[in-house]
C-alpha cells in the first residue's frame, strides 16, 4: 500500500468548520483543531484551563457549526445520576411509567465543570461515555450517533471540587491544557465583544458529511515504521529500561493499550487536517502531549523534582529513535 492524499473533496468540510468557529472563538485555534479531531474520531475530550479561555464558547460554537443536537449540563455538587442520565415518570393519561430522556441524549455534550459533579455522577457520565448506552428504568436506551463528550474543569479551584480518578480520565481521548491568548488576539476578543458583539454561528455541516470524513481517516494509510514507533513511545512509558531511560523511578504508572489506539487514531486525524492520507511522525509528535498527558502518572519523587508528566514524555520522545 503506497502513500496516497486524502481526497481533496472532504478537505474544505474541516476548512469550512475552522473558519465558522474562528468568527467567534479568537486565539484558540490549537484548541479548536483539537476539539475537531476529537469530533472526527469520536473520542471525547477533556479541556482544562483557567476560567474565561473561552472553553465553553469554542465547545458550543463547535456544536452549532454542525447540524446536530447540542446540550450543556453544569455539573454541580448537588447533581444526581438521574439528572443527566434520565429517570422514569409516571404519565396520568396512560397510568404508566415512561423515560423521560435526560440531557445526555444528545449528539454533542458539555460537560461544564465536571470535577464539580459527586463521584456517582461522574461514573455515570463516564460509563455512558464507554458504553455509548444508559439504563432508565431497567431498559437500555443506545445513545445518539454521533456522540461526543466535551468536559472542561477548572485546574486552580479545589474547594468543592471532585478529582476525576485517573482510571476514569483515561476514558478521555485527550487532555487539552488551555492558555491564554496573545496580546493582539486579547485586543480583537475585547474589540469584537465590546463593540460588534459575537456574531451568530450558521451550521455549515451535514451530519453525513462528518460520518463521511470519519470513515476517510480510518482509510488513512500508516506504515509499518510509524506503527512501531508509537508502539515504542507507549512501551517507553511503562518499561523505559529498555530504551535505557534512566526515569523508571519517575513513573508510577504508564500509558494503557487504550493510549496506543487513541494516538493512532488521533495521528490519522491530524494528517487529514493536514491534507494527507499517510500518517508521518510529526502527526505522531503533534498530538502525543494531548493523548498522554493523563495517562502518566508520576511518583511522589517526581513531583518533589518538579516534573510533571510532560517533563517526562518530552524525555521519552527525545530518547526514541524517529522513523
Amino acid at each position: 500500500m503506497t502513500s496516497r492524499p486524502a481526497p481533496a473533496a472532504e478537505q474544505p468540510l474541516t476548512a469550512v468548520v475552522v473558519q465558522e468557529v474562528a468568527r467567534r472563538v479568537v486565539g484558540q485555534d490549537a484548541m479548536v483543531e483539537r476539539l475537531l479531531i476529537g469530533l472526527l474520531t469520536g473520542g471525547h475530550i477533556l479541556l482544562e484551563g483557567v476560567p474565561g479561555l473561552a472553553k465553553t464558547l469554542a465547545v458550543r460554537s463547535l456544536a452549532e457549526a454542525i447540524r446536530t443536537k447540542f446540550s450543556r449540563i453544569q455539573f454541580t455538587p448537588d447533581l444526581l445520576p438521574a439528572d443527566i442520565i434520565g429517570t422514569m415518570v409516571f404519565d396520568q393519561r396512560t397510568g404508566e411509567f415512561r423515560p423521560k430522556r435526560g440531557p445526555l441524549f444528545a449528539n454533542i455534550v458539555l460537560a461544564d465543570e465536571v470535577n464539580r459533579a459527586p463521584a456517582k455522577v461522574q461514573a455515570a457520565l463516564l460509563e455512558a461515555m464507554q458504553e455509548k448506552q444508559v439504563t432508565i428504568g431497567g431498559e437500555t436506551h443506545l445513545l445518539a450517533e454521533p456522540f461526543l463528550v466535551l468536559a472542561t474543569q477548572n485546574p486552580i479551584e479545589q474547594e468543592g471540587t471532585y478529582p476525576l480518578p485517573e482510571a476514569q480520565v483515561d476514558r478521555f481521548m485527550m487532555k487539552l491544557k488551555i492558555t491564554y491568548p496573545q496580546r493582539d488576539e486579547e485586543k480583537t476578543i475585547m474589540e469584537r465583544v465590546t463593540v460588534d458583539g459575537l456574531p451568530d454561528i450558521e451550521p455549515v455541516v451535514e451530519p453525513s458529511r462528518l460520518k463521511r470524513a470519519q470513515e476517510l481517516i480510518r482509510g488513512i494509510y500508516m506504515d509499518e515504521k510509524v506503527k512501531n514507533y508509537i508502539l515504542d513511545i507507549i512501551i517507553a512509558t511503562r518499561e523505559p529500561d529498555r530504551f535505557k531511560l534512566p526515569i523508571k523511578h519517575l513513573i508510577a504508572y504508564g500509558a494503557s493499550p487504550r493510549a496506543t489506539i487513541f494516538l493512532a487514531q488521533t495521528s490519522k486525524a491530524h494528517a487529514f487536517l493536514r491534507g494527507r492520507g499517510y500518517v508521518t511522525p510529526e502527526d505522531v509528535k503533534a498530538v502525543s502531549a494531548d493523548v498522554l498527558r493523563h495517562r502518566v502518572i508520576v511518583t511522589y519523587e517526581a513531583e518533589a523534582e518538579d516534573l510533571d508528566s510532560e517533563a517526562i514524555i518530552r524525555q521519552i520522545f527525545d530518547a526514541i529513535e524517529v522513523p
